[in-house]
């Protein structure tokens, strides 16, 4: 039996209006951040979510899968407010294909400060105006995949807690630590980081370079794809670090540039 179960007929219902009405900036909530939301699809990245200490406010689910994909969920928050409907109903709902029929609202949590995100860290990255989603998604991914302890992101960024960087980096954005940051490189100097810029410069070095790769704690920042890093962030930093290409190929996406990057760099155990 749940307890909080309640039926929706109508994608317009103003209950289910943080799924099917507001828009990313109004789930943010920067007027009063505290009560902020983000919206998690699909049991597996839920469960990454709960494991990582997210709080959930509401679930929104086809009926069938309350016996099926979503009891799990619910099973381990069992007092969550859970709408529910028939799979037409719910279909209808604008922008949302639900991903094995499960949404779920939770809570944001406070942002650490940089000094704290990059504590014990050797290995960190940033990301600066990157704002495709999936490429934030796919980031993530690798970061946490190949050993990146924290992500730190300029304020032109993209939001990692976007629903679609979310599901990119099927969840992977809440495995690794992150946080906004003002200055890449003023700021990782003043909690103990050498930094590189990853760009293409008459005088950058490959990131095989064995004094860069030695580097104790390293911070490496991706830029966009179009514009690349601004020119003060790379004549800044204390190293300029580049991919060699072939076939004359002059750059990579930079989720794929960031992946090689972080295996190249990556701390040697």
């Amino acid at each position: 039996m749940i307890a909080n179960k309640e039926y929706i007929t109508d994608i317009n219902d103003p209950r289910i209006a943080m799924f099917a009405r507001l828009t990313e900036a109004q789930l943010r909530n920067k007027l009063d951040p505290d009560n902020g939301l983000f919206i998690a699809e699909s049991p597996k990245v839920i469960h990454v979510a709960l494991d990582a200490g997210y709080t959930p406010v509401a679930l929104l689910c086809e009926e069938r899968h309350l016996v099926g994909d979503a009891a799990g969920i619910i099973e381990r928050v069992p007092d969550i407010k859970v709408y529910t409907g028939n799979r037409a109903t719910l279909a209808s709902l604008t922008g949302y294909e639900l991903t094995r029929g499960v949404l779920c609202a939770m809570r944001r949590r406070p942002f650490p400060s940089v000094a704290t995100i990059c504590e014990g860290a050797q290995r960190v990255v940033v990301i600066d105006s990157v704002t495709d989603t999936t490429n934030i998604g796919a980031i993530f991914r690798s970061a946490a995949a190949l050993g990146i302890d924290a992500v730190l992101l300029t304020r032109t960024s993209c939001d990692p807690l976007n629903r679609r960087s979310i599901r990119v980096s099927m969840g992977s954005v809440f495995l690794v630590p992150w946080t906004w940051i003002d200055d890449p490189v003023a700021d990782l100097h003043n909690v103990g980081f050498m930094t590189a810029a990853m760009a293409l410069t008459d005088d950058s070095v490959a990131i095989d370079d064995k004094t860069l790769n030695n580097e104790e704690r390293l911070a490496i920042i991706m830029g966009t794809e179009g514009d690349g890093l601004a020119k003060n962030v790379i004549r800044d930093a204390d190293y300029v670090a580049r991919i060699p290409m072939s076939h004359c190929v002059d750059s990579l996406n930079v989720a794929a540039a960031a992946a090689v990057a972080f295996w190249q760099l990556r701390i040697r155990k």
